[in-house]
């Protein structure tokens, strides 16, 4: 990563520490509290899952939204903890999922305490997530959230169905990412219109920009797989197409490829493995046709339009913040 791009994630950082750090801290203690349990195996998993960190973008992007809309109580705290129970549900059911043995750089709770505990916890991590949003009693929270955990659950199957293929289309693969990635972080931008009784129409705009951010989100995450390291990313690189996932920069590539290139991808896809094949290879191939940059322009244009969906809102620093958060994304190196 240049010291440019260093440069500007540091400053990015620091400045939502100005604007939120101190409700960013009260939804680690949300998230901390809401992992004691009498049972000792929740807590203890809890404390392994807080103690391996996380961007908290999930959380970040709903604070800042609730600043910019001048929300000033203490339940957006309480949603931004929910959000982030979800999306580490999704990341435990994941990682039984693709058997993933590293998660964030430590040791993953399926390898650690195997896959019948996990699943629980993934459970049990929905549903308290579902059992904290209810206890705030807004109902329309509640049915959005329970809306998206459902779109997230269909983009899992979705993938699962997928998985292995090397014909996937664009349109299966904004599809499937929609419904994992992207409504999450819709949703996290619309709660707070719920909270600060805004329009329709700037609810909508909020939301919008928390889908086009999300996707942008995972098109870089696409893009990582294929540039970064196992120290930087915390997995192995090129993780994806060894358990199956064949993602953009690919199925841009598959048809500019030689049919020999083609039978690699779709050999390595459908085994899971990369057995006489260099890695090397993939990611030459995918650089020779021009994919990573063009993934990187569709991330970009996808940006554009979150960057479009705030410009109904008054200027803010929240607003400036929720704006540089594109950059942040787009210039991440995990």
């Amino acid at each position: 990563m240049t010291s440019r791009t260093l440069n500007g994630q540091t400053a990015y950082a620091d400045r939502l520490l100005d604007l939120i750090g101190p409700k960013l801290e009260l939804v680690e203690d949300e998230l901390r509290r809401n992992f004691q349990s009498q049972i000792l195996t929740i807590h203890e998993v809890g404390e392994h899952i807080l103690g391996g960190g996380g961007k908290r973008l999930r959380p970040a992007l709903l604070l800042l939204s609730s600043q910019m809309l001048r929300y000033d109580g203490y339940r957006d705290v309480i949603y931004a903890a929910v959000v982030e129970f979800i999306h580490t549900a999704t990341l435990v059911h994941d990682d039984i999922i693709d058997e993933a043995d590293v998660r964030r750089g430590r040791t993953s709770i399926n390898y650690r305490w195997g896959n019948n505990l996990t699943v629980l916890v993934g459970d049990y991590l929905y549903t308290h997530s579902m059992n904290m949003a209810l206890a705030e009693g807004n109902l329309d929270i509640l049915r959005l959230l329970s809306n998206v955990t459902i779109r997230m659950i269909e983009g899992e199957i979705l993938g699962l169905e997928q998985n292995g293929r090397a014909d996937l289309s664009i349109d299966d693969y904004f599809d499937i990412l929609n419904r994992k990635t992207a409504a999450l972080f819709g949703a996290c931008c619309r709660i707070p219109a719920y909270l600060a009784d805004i329009s329709e129409s700037h609810a909508s705009s909020l939301f919008n920009y928390g889908v086009n951010l999300g996707i942008c989100f995972q098109l870089i995450d696409d893009l990582l797989d294929f540039t970064s390291s196992t120290e930087v990313l915390g997995k192995p690189a090129l993780s994806d197409l060894k358990e199956g996932k064949v993602t953009l920069p690919l199925i841009l590539a598959l048809p500019r490829a030689t049919p020999r290139e083609r039978e690699i991808i779709a050999r390595i896809a459908s085994l899971k493995s990369f057995d006489g094949v260099d890695p090397s290879e993939i990611s030459a191939i995918v650089n020779k046709y021009d994919a990573l940059e063009e993934t990187r322009e569709y991330a970009r244009s996808y940006a554009q339009r979150a960057r479009v969906s705030l410009d109904p809102f008054p200027a803010s620093p929240a607003k400036e913040a929720l704006d540089m958060a594109l950059d942040f994304v787009l210039d991440r190196d995990r």
